[in-house]
């Protein structure tokens, strides 16, 4: 499998993603709202593939 592009600990289950960050919010991607499952623990962006990891979540941790 290949890593994420980036990914972002939240606090919160339910996020948003717009492609920003290190490009202008122009240069991103239509604003999608994104839930994460508690089963896994993160969401991956369908856009920018953006990887949003719930702190303390099932997927936060050491990389395996």
């Amino acid at each position: 499998m290949i890593p994420p592009p980036e990914t972002i600990v939240v606090k919160s289950s339910s996020v948003a993603c717009d492609g920003s960050g290190e490009v202008e919010a122009a240069l991103g991607h239509p604003r999608v709202y994104l839930r994460i499952d508690p089963a896994t623990g993160f969401v991956e962006c369908g856009y920018c593939d953006r990887r949003f990891v719930l702190e303390g979540g099932l997927a936060d941790g050491p990389a395996l």
